[in-house]
């Protein structure tokens, strides 16, 4: 398959419209009445005229909702809408990215064993290609992605029952789906033990991506992704929560004495993440997000794979910036950063700086 390129429009799009048009007969799923003008539309009328201005696509690592608690299996609602928007991937980079509800990663959906889920996803009108989203939390076939497969302007929904406690992915699962999750459609869903976790005084949510251009990595303005390099596995990007500056402009944030609880989570498609804070070591490492086996004690580094998602636990005890990073150090240089601040006071009988004030002057990447 070729990349078609287009001057000013981006060179994937003509390729998505087919392979989403092919993907709707794969996927069994019905088109709507405009659907095919809808997506042929993307050949033609992707992105012309005026690109808006970028918008901020990022995920606050501090958006989720609250344990859930002691309590019974309910019914809870989960309203999800794909929306294609134009958002900063770099400071002075912009990137068009596919998103759910406009943010990268998506909602964080948190429920209990037992609870029943009602997903509704709509495709927003002004979207170019169809979508829809795959649950692995789902006991079912494609995890909801059939049931969900939207034209744009369209409205689809499932319900399941949640079976098993864990933290899991979700993401668009469209064909071309490394294309789909490369753009930014991927997020994660807690579904909590009988008796929930043990409480901590700070939950985060960080999720992690790549991002595959044309441009070179740093080129300013608005950059067009690239098939070649997607199918090559050769990003120019990698991301925490939407951007490479996400977790650094909006940093995780505790004070010494606190605990920390990070859900983390990588939506991919394709690179293995080693989870790292430099300087912490996670007290308890839930492996493979699976909360029902006992956690790893101890652990200085957790392996998260492509639609895999871990959780870690840590108490902080001496204050200062801590850097999250993918151990894969190379990729720091390719955005993949970002910064927990601790404050409070010194605790030098954990840690003295024997001369603080020229280490205040160090350049190092640390």
């Amino acid at each position: 398959m070729k990349t078609l390129k287009i001057p000013g429009r981006r060179p994937l799009l003509a390729t998505a419209a087919v392979v989403a048009l092919a993907g709707a007969a794969w996927l069994g799923a019905p088109l709507a009445a405009n659907a095919g003008d809808k997506v042929a539309a993307a050949t033609t009328h992707a992105h012309a005229a005026t690109e808006a201005a970028p918008v901020s696509v990022v995920r606050l690592p501090t958006d989720l909702p609250g344990p859930i608690g002691k309590r019974g299996p309910q019914r809870v609602k989960v309203d999800l809408e794909t929306v294609e928007v134009t958002g900063e991937l770099a400071d002075g980079t912009s990137y068009h990215y596919w998103t759910f509800n406009k943010k990268v990663p998506g909602p964080f959906v948190r429920v209990r064993v037992g609870d029943t889920v009602e997903v509704k996803l709509k495709n927003h009108d002004d979207s170019m290609v169809m979508h829809n989203v795959d649950f692995h939390a789902v006991t079912g076939p494609g995890g909801g992605a059939k049931a969900t497969e939207a034209a744009p302007g369209e409205t689809r929904g499932f319900e399941f029952k949640a079976l098993n406690p864990g933290l899991y992915v979700y993401h668009c699962a469209t064909p071309m789906v490394a294309q789909h999750i490369a753009n930014g459609m991927y997020g994660m869903i807690l579904v909590e033990p009988e008796d929930g976790l043990p409480k901590v005084d700070h939950e985060f949510y960080v999720m992690q991506g790549e991002i595959y251009t044309e441009q070179a990595f740093g080129t300013k303005g608005l950059v067009e992704e690239s098939y070649d390099k997607l199918i090559s596995e050769r990003p120019e990007y990698f991301i925490f929560n939407g951007s490479t500056e996400a977790l650094k402009k909006n940093p995780l944030k505790a004070k010494v004495g606190e605990t920390v609880r990070v859900y983390f989570g990588v939506g991919g498609p394709n690179y293995t993440s080693s989870f790292h804070v430099i300087g912490e070591i996670f007290d308890k490492a839930y492996n493979m997000g699976s909360l029902t086996t006992d956690p790893l004690k101890d652990v200085q580094t957790i392996t998260t794979p492509p639609g895999g998602a871990s959780v870690v636990d840590f108490k902080v005890e001496v204050p200062g910036n801590y850097v999250l990073v993918d151990h894969a150090l190379s990729r720091v240089e390719r955005g993949l950063a970002g910064i927990l601040q601790v404050e409070g006071p010194e605790n030098p009988t954990i840690f003295k700086d024997h001369n603080p004030e020229k280490s205040a002057m160090s350049t190092s990447g640390h």
